[in-house]
């Protein structure tokens, strides 16, 4: 059965989600504070982590980022916390989904569903485009001769939909739809990610950047730019 971790020292609230997780079919653990989530993490393995932002002992995005360190289970953010820069501020911890409260159980469950279809759904092949070399399986991406880089979640997304379409302009919607799916994300969004994946891609100083960004268009993975 699928194991969830649910993190949040609402205990109203974590009592009312972990009562609607399992009456979803899914295997619920709990914790409250951030340095149990660590410990619980550790001890239960959990296939997918739904963490609170403001938590005692040690925040959310602390607990985010150790996690996002050493696995890459699947993590959605809740929070109070509804600007651009906070949603940014959370993927970039390494958080896979983010949801603002108050929501519903129901709006939950939905994108543990989907969150969770995608991981199971991403295929494990191996990409060539170029000089880049992408291996799903391992989330590491190599570019010519350089040692393998590896990639979150989202940017694993993001790199496949470009490689599947390598010197073709895809546009904002498109690439949000491919990364964050049908409950959609922001265009600073996509553009703070797309920063992250080209500094991980560009590894040397002065030369072209594989990414290219079209001014009111898209995004376009050029392969014609030499790394070099």
């Amino acid at each position: 059965m699928t194991k969830i971790l649910v993190v949040d020292d609402d205990l109203a609230l974590s009592d009312v989600l972990a009562f609607a997780i399992r009456r979803a079919g899914f295997e619920v653990v709990n914790a409250h504070d951030g340095l149990s989530a660590l410990e619980v993490f550790n001890k239960e393995m959990p296939d997918l982590i739904v963490l609170d932002w403001g938590l005692p002992r040690m925040d959310g995005l602390e607990v985010c980022t150790r996690i996002r360190n050493e696995s890459e289970v699947p993590i959605i953010m809740l929070t109070v916390r509804d600007t651009d820069d906070n949603v940014i501020t959370a993927l970039e911890a390494g958080a896979d989904e983010y949801i603002i409260k108050p929501f519903s159980p129901r709006q939950l469950i939905a994108r543990i569903r989907a969150l969770l279809r995608r991981v199971v759904s991403e295929p494990q092949e191996v990409l060539q485009a170029g000089e880049l070399s992408f291996d799903a399986e391992r989330r590491e991406v190599r570019v010519g001769d350089s040692e393998p880089v590896h990639l979150t979640h989202l940017e694993t997304r993001l790199l496949r939909a470009l490689m599947q379409n390598p010197d073709r302009v895809l546009n904002n919607d498109t690439l949000i739809l491919r990364v964050w799916g049908p409950e959609g994300a922001t265009n600073e969004m996509l553009k703070q990610l797309v920063y992250r994946l080209r500094n991980k891609l560009d590894t040397s100083p002065g030369a072209s950047s594989l990414i290219e960004t079209i001014p009111n268009a898209g995004y376009v993975l050029n392969t014609r730019s030499s790394p070099v």
